[in-house]
């Protein structure tokens, strides 16, 4: 069978052909320990010449739990797919959460997965696993679960970084505070944006510094400042330098401005509106600020520009 890139509904992948290893997590970011857990089930698969997928859920369990205060993601589930895809993985399967998914109870959920996938071989999740009815099964719980019905329950320790456990909240942490290298270490690859550059109202060209303007709303926010970055129009393209602004321009903007990412080429550039646009993420050079004029915002901006070079060189 032509194997899809991504289904919404188990009975999508009827007639699977060959063992299904399998991931289950959120995985928002795909960030290294969930790598560890994802990599274990492609390399099962590759060895068996089976299939790897991903079990993940849409939208985010906190929705239905706390929707006062849910978890804000990182990466919106199509982005994740794909970076799924990257790490090598066959099929995802973006499973919509829900109550009656939510209320299965921990002793049946395995089961019930089994028989929504029968070529389902072996499961792989982190450590730190709950699933089920009030949250109440444990890695023990599949293991159990597991001998009975033939499945092989692999569970994974949390990768740490400088002695502490690398998770989604930490990067969030480290994210809402402008700690932009450690979001990608902890990441293992660089923070980005992507989109497709917008006309604004060109004032960075009136004051010497034409900025390329990318409409990007992600949920969890990351500090409001000026940032050295990297950017390019296509995979085959090489990165350019660049400092970008992301906030709400306070020296410029009315008040209740939507946050906005700006990026200004440090050697110039032939792209313009409508071009597609990837940035990555480097360091965090200041917070965002409001300036008196616009020749204070000026001189900032020229000694930005200065120290993103500087970076750029070593």
């Amino acid at each position: 069978m032509q194997l899809p890139a991504h289904v919404e509904r188990f009975e999508e992948l009827a007639g699977l052909v060959g063992e299904l290893h399998l991931a289950i997590g959120v995985f928002d970011g795909v960030h290294l320990g969930h790598k560890a857990v994802i990599e274990s089930a492609v390399f099962s698969a590759q060895r068996s010449g089976g299939v790897g997928g991903v079990l993940t859920f849409d939208p985010h369990p906190s929705r239905l739990f706390r929707p006062e205060n849910p978890t804000l993601l990182m990466m919106p589930i199509k982005e994740k797919t794909s970076m799924l895809h990257a790490v090598g993985v066959d099929v995802v399967i973006r499973k919509h959460f829900d109550r009656e998914f939510a209320s299965i109870p921990a002793d049946q959920f395995l089961a019930e997965l089994k028989a929504a996938l029968p070529s389902l071989k072996s499961i792989y999740i982190g450590e730190n696993f709950r699933f089920g009815r009030m949250r109440a099964g444990t890695v023990a719980t599949l293991i159990e679960s597991g001998n009975t019905l033939g499945i092989g329950v692999f569970s994974v320790d949390r990768i740490k970084h400088n002695g502490e456990p690398i998770s989604s909240t930490r990067i969030r942490k480290e994210l809402e505070v402008g700690h932009i290298e450690a979001v990608n270490d902890l990441f293992g690859y660089n923070y980005f944006s992507n989109g497709t550059v917008l006309g604004g109202a060109k004032l960075g060209r009136q004051i010497g510094f034409p900025t390329l303007n990318l409409p990007w709303e992600p949920e969890c926010l990351p500090r409001f400042g000026v940032y050295q970055v990297r950017f390019r129009s296509a995979a085959d393209q090489p990165w350019e330098p660049a400092v970008a602004n992301y906030g709400v321009k306070p020296t410029v903007a009315e008040a209740n401005q939507t946050p906005a990412l700006e990026v200004h080429a440090l050697s110039g550039t032939p792209l313009d509106q409508g071009d597609f646009l990837e940035v990555e993420w480097l360091r965090f050079i200041r917070p965002e600020q409001k300036f008196a004029s616009l020749d204070a915002l000026k001189a900032q901006i020229s000694k930005d520009c200065e120290i993103a070079r500087t970076w750029s060189d070593c």
